[in-house]
């Protein structure tokens, strides 16, 4: 019985093998297009074969005279190209046209090939006249360059004398810089802020007509500069309200006196009159727009604020407290022509305060910008001017405390109360710092402010040292000035929290002082190789301080015959006692002491006058003390 065979029949593959990888995988050719087939199939295509067998049908039924057969043509052999025969008939054909047509324009145009002489030698050149030529060429050059330049003088001057005088051109230059605009047949002008975001209700329109006066004086932009008489063909109408000069008064006073003073766009030296130019009265009258805009901003909040002492709002004058017995005035100034009486020059104020006035300008615009500049992205269905905060508190999942906490904002007086609460503990500060260093000489005390610092904080950090023993010791203090309060970081990293009353700082001073005086006196005996016993900031026996507590120190000489006890409190002066052993000479045994050891005991201590001893500080009176004491 014969064995089966397994026979695998496979199908011819439509595609040939173009590889075959490591692993036995077979990558076969793609198919090719219509087009690519379409050249396969001319490339097979024998272009010149009709040609030579019509070549040859002909000759074989021609007889040759020479009586002999014509010889079989040589095998056919394809070019490179399959289109390359119509190529070259093309070529021929297009050839012989183009001769033809040559041959017709000459025929028919009369069109001869022409050839050029042969050029001969240059002529000699000769350097005068080149030199001739040139200063022709330049006198030429010259003069139309002055008659250009002297047409440019005369329509410069024809323009600038036009401009003086000429209605439409000074309307052009006003339009250049001023809001205008035609109703009717008057010309309007707007000098509110509503390009910026303001809602102030002061309009600010006002009306510019055709001068019939053949002069106007243009009062100086600066003041006390000169006045230049020039044409005007403006006539400005402003409203009643918005003439003359005005400017906003602050004031800081303690009870009558005056703290810091400032003036928020300062006045000119004299009221703008009628008969004044049209800039000067447009930048008048809007600057009593913008003085009156920010003036009934203040006087809304003023209002609508409830703090412990209410804010008084009388007329145009604002007057909130900042703390007791010291407040901060507004005063919305407001200079017209009929007042003869305030036309004068303004005193100047006794200290004149930046954050005054920078304070009431960066409100004011910064307002203006929130208007214009809403935060991004702007939800389609919602309304504008919503917050970023608010805008991510649905996705953020925010709770209601955080959500009201994220929508309240400060009002322009409580920033500029905080800044000026701010202004005013600093400079109390500084006062009462340089006023304990100026009566405390030993030991001195040095103050560095920081010169960069935000409105509303800054810092001074405080150096307690002795003069000549700087490099033994030193007590840093830094203290933050905040709005209200004052955070003050002693040496040893404890925080302590001040209220604005002045005492509470100088306290703090004195208990560093007498800190100071212990510290130091340990550090000044290890370097004259004392020993130090005990150490106590805050001693519990002796009499109370009044203030803080009392510092003390016992140390004793290398010895150990000597000890100095100090005791130092922050309103007490400094005690400085002393004892010593033996405390006799010849030692006489008994039934009780038969030891000589027992004679080293201390004795009683006994003080000593500092005001007696030799020394410019405490702690040089402490060195010549202890080296006075070290026995060899």
């Amino acid at each position: 019985m014969a064995l089966s065979v397994n026979v695998s029949v496979e199908a011819a593959q439509e595609y040939q093998v173009q590889e075959i990888t490591y692993d036995g995988q077979e990558i076969y050719t793609q198919p090719l297009s219509m087009s690519e087939n379409l050249t396969k199939l001319a490339h097979k295509i024998d272009f010149g074969k009709v040609d030579d067998d019509d070549s040859q049908d002909h000759l074989e039924s021609t007889p040759n005279f020479c009586g002999e057969e014509q010889k079989e043509l040589v095998t056919f052999q394809p070019s490179l190209w399959p289109w390359d025969s119509v190529r070259t008939k093309l070529r021929s054909a297009l050839t012989e046209i183009s001769v033809l047509v040559d041959v017709l324009n000459i025929a028919k145009e009369k069109r001869y090939m022409v050839l050029d002489p042969v050029s001969q030698d240059p002529p000699e050149v000769k350097n005068v006249a080149i030199l001739v030529a040139k200063k022709k060429g330049l006198v030429s050059a010259a003069a139309i360059i002055q008659k250009g330049a002297e047409r440019l003088r005369i329509s410069q001057a024809e323009g600038k004398n036009r401009s003086l005088s000429d209605f439409h051109l000074e309307l052009l230059n006003m339009r250049q810089k001023w809001r205008l605009r035609k109703q009717g047949s008057l010309i309007l002008g707007d000098l509110s802020y509503r390009s910026v975001g303001s809602r102030f209700w002061q309009n600010g329109t006002y009306e510019v007509t055709k001068s019939e006066q053949p002069n106007t004086t243009v009062t100086s932009l600066s003041p006390g500069g000169p006045q230049v008489p020039r044409p005007s063909a403006l006539k400005v109408t402003l409203p009643s309200e918005l003439e003359g000069n005005s400017y906003i008064h602050v004031v800081i006073q303690k009870d009558t006196e005056t703290i810091a003073a400032g003036d928020f766009t300062s006045p000119f030296i004299s009221p703008i009159h009628s008969d004044s130019h049209w800039m000067n009265k447009l930048e008048g009258a809007q600057n009593v727009l913008f003085c009156k805009e920010l003036f009934s901003q203040l006087a809304r909040e003023a209002v609508q604020l409830q703090p412990s002492i209410p804010n008084l709002v009388v007329g145009n004058q604002i007057t909130a407290s900042l703390f007791p017995g010291v407040q901060l005035c507004f005063s919305l100034c407001h200079l017209t022509a009929q007042d003869k009486s305030k036309a004068t020059i303004l005193p100047a104020p006794l200290e004149n305060k930046a954050v005054l006035e920078h304070s009431l300008y960066q409100l004011l615009r910064e307002h203006h910008h929130q208007n214009i500049h809403l935060p991004t992205p702007h939800p389609v269905t919602g309304t504008l001017g919503v917050s970023k905060r608010r805008q991510i508190a649905g996705p953020e999942a925010l709770d209601r405390h955080t959500l009201m906490e994220s929508c309240k904002t400060n009002t322009w007086l409580e920033q500029i109360i905080e800044q000026t609460q701010h202004t005013i503990l600093r400079l109390r500060t500084m006062y009462i710092i340089d006023t304990y260093a100026s009566e405390n000489k030993d030991p001195l005390i040095v103050a560095h402010w920081a010169s960069l610092s935000s409105p509303t904080c800054s810092s001074v950090k405080i150096n307690i040292m002795t003069h000549g023993y700087e490099t033994i010791y030193r007590t840093p203090l830094v203290i933050h000035v905040e709005r209200k309060t004052l955070k003050a970081v002693c040496r040893d990293g404890r925080v302590m929290n001040l209220s604005y009353e002045p005492q509470e700082l100088t306290y703090l001073l004195m208990s560093q002082v007498s800190q100071h005086q212990v510290n130091a006196v340990q550090c000044l005996a290890k370097v004259m190789g004392w020993k130090v016993l005990s150490s106590s900031s805050h001693v519990g026996v002796g009499p109370v301080e009044p203030i803080g507590n009392a510092s003390s120190v016992v140390m004793a000489s290398s010895t150990g015959d000597r000890v100095i006890a100090i005791r130092c409190g922050p309103q007490t002066d400094i005690q400085v006692s002393v004892s010593s052993s033996p405390q006799e000479q010849d030692f006489y045994p008994s039934t009780l002491v038969r030891d000589r050891k027992w004679q080293n005991l201390s004795g009683s201590f006994r003080e000593v006058a500092l005001e007696k001893m030799e020394g410019k500080n405490f702690l040089n009176k402490m060195e010549n003390l202890m080296a006075c004491l070290t026995t060899c």
